[in-house]
């Protein structure tokens, strides 16, 4: 019998192979890396523990109901420990805020600040609880199909006043500068621009106030592993070393998926967890749709990407938070250095992600894990050479640390390893050295953004972070049960 064919064991992909399977639909995962997570990749040196990308989760609910879906228990597949505070945000200039789901120390952090700010954060909270349930709690998993559906949510967007950017809309609540910084950058998280449209993006702090920040305990993998033992466990293949290379269709539908070791896959459907334009490109370039798509796609803005560095070191830095944020000198003009500039600016701020404060089995003992990243340009944006760029950012990025966060930081460290834009294009396929694929601005949101199916070619979907909703462990679990509400009207 032919198998419904998931290209991608992202978080995204295994959502929707999990959906499928549990609703009766038999279905094959194909990965093409020696193990699942796609951008949730883990590496292990010299007995440290590396997640490679995503380790905020902030809707443990969406998580959840993958298992009660198949009748499943969670916590007999993964454990959810609470992240306090949510995040650290700490500037050169020495303030410190620690931004946690606890209203009286959250405020009384923001009146050392300013104030007077304390009311404009409360109705600042109070128009993000209002995108959130409009936005996130009832589109955030319905997919776009027509431009009818665009009409519908409309004027309840205009309502929300949509057309304005994340910074401005904060900056019509709050006042102080740091602060309209720590309560703007979350778009950063989904490859955003803070100062670009849309405000729909400012759902994300009621997000994270709603059910808080988490981590699994044994890294973002332990997770991935999970949610692979719950798609086996309802009788799902998954095979790794996958490579797809083509996508066989026969006049407007896809009659088999080809691989790289020369076999030919039969399937009722092809959904993709694969970067967009690498799946249109690549896969379907063949087609008449596949060519056309590319030309689409290729003309929309692409998020940024990042520089990662994952390092092991012999000291445990108990004064670090889980989350920190490292704010640099320049805010705004490094985010419009990010997305515009041809060159790689001077300064940077930064992400240091320190797990073994909330889970030391990362680390050997006494040591710790962990991984700093740096947003810089996509290479349509900035074409830099990263076998050179590279070395030299890793080395201003731990001289940075070493001085301002993490003291004896370069004599600490047993292992190190750099993620480039250079790998999100070869190892991950991502167009461009994108991180987060297609960028969330209003203009590519919702009925505008690529489809959960294509219309053109309707047994074949899209899922993950370059389809609706949009990038983050909750935006791709999403999208997944968008794809999979429309993939089980075709095949049930």
């Amino acid at each position: 019998m032919s198998k419904t064919v998931v290209i991608g064991a992202g978080f995204g992909g295994l959502a929707l192979a999990i959906r499928l399977q549990a609703s009766g639909v038999p279905v094959l995962l194909l990965e093409q890396r020696d193990k699942p997570g796609g951008r949730a990749y883990v590496y292990q040196d010299e007995g440290f523990t590396f997640d490679a990308g995503p380790t905020v989760i902030t809707d443990p609910s969406a998580i959840e109901a993958l298992f009660t879906l198949a009748g499943k228990r969670m916590a007999d597949y993964v454990d959810l420990l609470p992240v306090t505070p949510f995040y650290r945000l700490c500037w050169e200039t020495g303030e410190v805020f620690d931004y946690d789901n606890h209203q009286e120390r959250l405020e009384a952090q923001i009146r050392r600040f300013n104030p007077e700010d304390v009311e404009g954060y409360r109705r600042f909270h109070a128009y993000s609880r209002a995108v959130f349930e409009e936005g996130y709690l009832k589109l955030g998993a319905v997919p776009f199909l027509s431009f009818r559906d665009m009409l519908r949510a409309g004027p309840k967007l205009a309502q929300l006043q949509a057309w304005r950017s994340v910074y401005g809309m904060v900056s019509k609540f709050i006042k102080n500068e740091q602060l309209r910084q720590a309560f703007s950058f979350h778009t950063l998280l989904v490859g955003g621009n803070p100062f670009a449209p849309s405000s729909i993006y400012s759902l994300i702090h009621a997000l994270e106030r709603e059910w808080g920040v988490w981590f699994a305990r044994g890294g973002t993998g332990a997770l991935v592993e999970g949610l692979v033992r719950l798609f086996q466990d309802l009788g799902g293949t998954l095979e790794l070393n996958a490579q797809v290379t083509r996508l066989e269709v026969d006049g407007s539908r896809i009659k088999a998926v080809e691989l790289e070791d020369g076999r030919r896959i039969e399937t009722l459907a092809v959904a993709s967890n694969a970067d967009v334009v690498h799946t249109y490109e690549k896969w379907l370039g063949h087609h008449p749709v596949g060519a056309a798509r590319t030309r689409s796609l290729k003309r929309k803005r692409m998020s940024n990407s990042l520089f990662v560095l994952y390092f092991g070191l012999n000291h445990h830095h108990s004064q670090l938070a889980h989350h920190t944020v490292c704010f640099g000198p320049r805010y705004k003009e490094l985010i419009e250095d990010i997305f515009t500039k041809e060159t790689l600016a001077e300064d940077f701020s930064l992400y240091l992600h320190a797990p073994c404060v909330t889970d030391p089995s990362l680390a050997p003992p006494g040591c710790g894990s962990y991984y700093v990243l740096a947003p810089v340009p996509h290479l349509g944006t900035a074409n830099l050479d990263w076998t050179v760029e590279g070395p030299r950012l890793r080395d201003r990025i731990f001289a940075y640390l070493e001085q301002h966060y993490m003291p004896g930081l370069r004599e600490q460290l047993v292992t190190q390893r750099m993620f480039t834009p250079f790998d999100f294009r070869d190892q991950l396929g991502a167009h461009l050295g994108s991180a987060f694929s297609v960028e969330p601005i209003l203009q590519q949101s919702a009925w505008f953004r690529p489809h959960n199916r294509d219309s053109h070619i309707p047994n074949l979907y899209l899922v993950g972070a370059g389809t609706h909703p949009g990038a983050g462990i909750p935006g791709v679990i999403g999208s997944a049960k968008a794809t999979a509400g429309l993939m089980l009207e075709a095949l049930l």
